[in-house]
């Protein structure tokens, strides 16, 4: 590998101009290169092995439920198992290899995904019904945590900025971060290249090893991204490719005693239940396990009668229909100061109803969720909604052969009502109404998660206080609460959104690693 002599400052990936013709017509040759490889299979990664089993996870085109994006091989308990033993082989080399170097294989794949950034896109449009500017900030994302997550690496692994340690005469004492072992990654189906790409990359730049369980509804964005990392050289056994039932593999994988943590991203279920079966000690496990999770959220924008209320109707729109409502991100309530209350649901509703929904591969503002089962529990929410709040557009299943739902929007919604407290994960949008500022913060308080938030307000006094108590990791003041950008806004949430990890932030990479202090008598 190419040695690494100097840093450049790390710069974000920027994102595609489709109104651009040269980028439109770009895109649009991806999509038909990519459509030509649609229905490939994709075998199993264990250590120099490629496996292909009878037994195969078919993934579907959410937005064309008869097209098929790819046949990707399951594992099985005996495959995990085998992959265990491959990554714990991997892991006694792995780790001896120099942080610059173990960086050099991210830097590399960084700039192979950023030459064929349109066509990863491509991928994510058809198999998770992304349109093209999320598919595009999903694919940039990616690139800047491969890029950033090397970075931090050769910045950790410089001695002169280690943790700086009080002086002591005659002695050299000094902390530096090691691995610790062989992690287990699940990532989610709503940001399948970046949130994949991310966690399993800033495990293995940390020295570790991993076993990657892709989310059952996007297994093939994954495959092709252990396409790179295989095409950029990483060693065999580094990482370990073995999608399957989550109960006979990710649970296997969970309690394995020789399992050192688990990156999971996902919902509050999963998540508890992996916290809950990480924490047992099992026969032969010398260490408590870690556990790295983020597991949604119920967001919200607060509008008070001080605020730009165009822009606060344009940033709750946006919150909540982006992707379709499926970002662990998403604002999928508001809450507006009655003064105003009238005026901004009025224009959040006019701005819904100009939503087209469609098919992503034509660029449609709203795409299909990710698939059946999601699409029923949102129709069985919306349904909810209809008892629990005035329903002021959308309520129904769209036209198109997906999983189409339309952008819905309630109103009058009491603030202890299901739909206002219970993650839906779908394009579904509940209002709320606040006597004042104070009273709309609190109800936005009231929730068992803590993930993002937005105040639009013109008053210094009241986002002072805004900022001190709206309980949450990321909180964005007069913009939307969805977009965070890597090395920009560290992301991670409060209470029953996770472990407050923030991603994509300089403290990330501590949480793959241990802390070592050595301290030596000098003569």
């Amino acid at each position: 590998m190419t040695t690494v002599t100097k840093i450049s400052p790390f710069k974000n990936e920027p994102f595609t101009d489709f109104t651009r013709e040269e980028n439109k017509t770009d895109m649009q040759a991806a999509l038909a290169k990519v459509k030509k490889e649609l229905g490939r299979e994709y075998p199993l990664y264990i250590g120099a092995e490629k496996i292909v089993t009878e037994d195969r996870t078919v993934s579907i085109n959410p937005g064309n439920k008869d097209e098929v994006v790819g046949r990707v091989s399951k594992g099985t308990q005996v495959l995990a198992e085998q992959a265990m033993q491959q990554a714990l082989q991997a892991f006694e080399s792995w780790k001896k290899v120099s942080p610059v170097e173990r960086a050099e294989y991210l830097f590399k794949a960084a700039d192979l995904m950023r030459q064929r950034k349109h066509e990863f896109s491509a991928w994510l449009v058809y198999e998770s019904g992304k349109n093209w500017a999320e598919a595009d900030a999903d694919t940039a994302e990616a690139i800047d945590f491969m890029e950033f997550y090397a970075r931090e690496m050769i910045r950790l692994s410089e001695t002169s900025i280690h943790q700086p340690l009080t002086k002591m005469e005659g002695e050299d004492n000094q902390i530096t971060y090691i691995p610790l072992g062989v992690g287990i990654v699940i990532s989610p189906f709503n940001f399948p290249l970046a949130i994949m790409a991310g966690t399993t990359v800033a495990a293995i730049v940390s020295g570790n090893t991993v076993i990657l369980k892709p989310a059952d509804s996007t297994p093939v964005i994954a495959a092709k991204f252990v396409e790179l990392m295989e095409e950029v050289g990483l060693p065999s056994g580094v990482l370990n490719f073995i999608p399957g039932d989550g109960i006979e593999v990710g649970e296997y994988l969970v309690e394995h005693p020789k399992t050192r943590f688990i990156s999971f991203t996902g919902s509050r279920e999963v998540g508890c239940r992996i916290y809950d079966r990480a924490s047992k000690v099992h026969p032969g496990q010398i260490w408590l396990k870690r556990v790295i999770a983020e597991m949604g959220g119920k967001d919200g924008v607060v509008v008070d009668e001080t605020a730009d209320l165009d822009a606060a109707a344009a940033a709750i729109v946006a919150s909540a229909f982006g992707f379709q409502g499926q970002k662990c991100s998403a604002g999928s309530r508001a809450v507006i100061v009655e003064s105003v209350y009238d005026e901004v649901v009025a224009k959040v509703t006019e701005l819904t109803k100009d939503l087209r929904v469609g098919l992503p591969e034509e660029n449609a503002p709203v795409g299909p969720v990710i698939d059946q089962r999601a699409m029923e529990k949102i129709l069985s929410y919306i349904e909810i909604g209809k008892e629990e709040g005035t329903l002021l557009t959308g309520g129904s299943r769209a036209d198109g052969n997906g999983f189409y739902i339309e952008p819905t929007v309630f109103a009058d919604v009491d603030p202890k009502a299901r739909i206002m407290q219970e993650e839906i994960f779908g394009p579904v949008l509940a209002l709320a109404k606040a006597a004042d500022w104070k009273e709309a913060i609190e109800i936005y308080n009231d929730t068992e998660y803590g993930l993002t938030g937005a105040y639009f307000s013109q008053d210094e006094e009241r986002i002072a206080y805004a900022l001190e108590t709206m309980h949450c990791g990321n909180l964005y003041i007069n913009k939307k609460c969805t977009g965070a950008l890597v090395g920009v806004h560290p992301f991670g949430g409060f209470n029953m959104s996770g472990t407050d990890s923030k991603a994509g932030g300089y403290d990330y990479l501590l949480l793959f690693t241990q802390a070592k202090l050595t301290s030596r008598k000098m003569k």
